[in-house]
């Protein structure tokens, strides 16, 4: 058994993420019948009704953003500033979804597959469709190789944005700049304001000591669960064997033979996933592990809080 990683091709859904890919999980979340959400953030109540304006208490006002509904515009602010604003209910102070997605150069790496990078691109994809049908406005923060925030939409439009946001910055070259897991902790909460639930999408390898008080901070904003993307030598023992493996144009072949060298090579490659499942467990966050060859769909439904029950 060999483990070789791919080459690099435009949106082959394997090493390059295929934005059709994408936008064709919608089709996925719209065969399932959504649950009532129940929010973890802890300055809102449950959003029970889709029905805007009626029965809910007027929140505040803020400047219209694209998707948003025509129907909710704040006449009387508009008038007075000049800009279109939008009226905020109680239910859509709970209706957002930040999702924190990791682009560090590790995650382009497979050996089952897809990429790390590809699968948590799906994943993004998955939890965006999900936040939208339920009627919630989602938004991407990258951190790592790319920087770059899309701010929050509702609809099929603050979906699809999310999608050619996840292609196109998967086709950006990737450096080797590090950012540490607490900067990009640091920067959610500092515009999760508003958001009820934050998804971090990673490898763990970013994971640093701070990163445990920086998440802490986070909670007190919103609710957090965590998905670890991982390959499938990084969550087990690899059989014995010679490995062919790939990185910057460069190609070695790793002999794994004996218990201890299978065993030393799993904790190396796999230390990330393990320190950032370890962080999410002891705060008591939702959380789950997956491989590059897993059906994300479970795993996205749980941990948004949204399980969906099939039609």
């Amino acid at each position: 058994m060999s483990a070789v990683a791919f080459q690099r091709e435009e949106g082959d859904g394997r090493s390059r993420v295929s934005l059709a890919e994408l936008i064709a999980l919608r089709a996925r979340v719209g065969h399932v019948r959504m649950a009532p959400l129940v929010s973890r953030a802890p300055r809102y109540g449950q959003q029970s009704s889709r029905l805007y304006g009626r029965g809910m208490d007027y929140a505040e006002s803020r400047a219209y953003q694209a998707g948003d509904d025509v129907r909710r515009l704040d006449w009387r602010l508009t008038a007075r500033s000049g800009k279109l604003h939008t009226k905020l209910f109680q239910e859509d102070r709970e209706g957002c979804l930040l999702i924190l997605l990791d682009t560090h150069a590790s995650m382009v790496f497979g050996t089952r597959q897809r990429f790390k990078s590809v699968q948590a691109a799906r994943i993004a994809a998955l939890a965006a469709w999900y936040a939208t049908r339920a009627g919630e406005r989602v938004g991407v923060l990258a951190f790592g190789s790319v920087e770059h925030l899309l701010r929050a939409q509702a609809g099929p439009r603050g979906a699809l944005a999310v999608c050619g946001a996840l292609a196109q910055w998967d086709s950006w070259p990737r450096s080797d700049r590090q950012q540490p897991l607490s900067d990009a902790l640091t920067r959610a909460a500092h515009i999760s304001h508003g958001a009820s639930r934050v998804l971090l999408v990673s490898d763990g390898f970013s994971c640093d000591p701070p990163a445990r008080q920086r998440m802490l901070d986070l909670t007190r904003h919103a609710g957090v669960s965590v998905l670890v993307v991982a390959d499938a030598l990084e969550l087990s023992l690899a059989p014995a064997g010679r490995y062919p493996l790939e990185h910057s144009g460069e190609r070695r072949e790793v002999l794994l033979q004996s218990a201890r060298q299978r065993g030393d090579f799993r904790r190396a490659l796999g230390g990330g996933a393990t320190r950032l499942a370890a962080l999410a467990g002891s705060l008591g966050l939702r959380h789950a592990s997956i491989d590059t060859t897993a059906d994300p769909f479970d795993a996205v439904a749980g941990l948004i809080g949204r399980k969906g029950v099939p039609r």
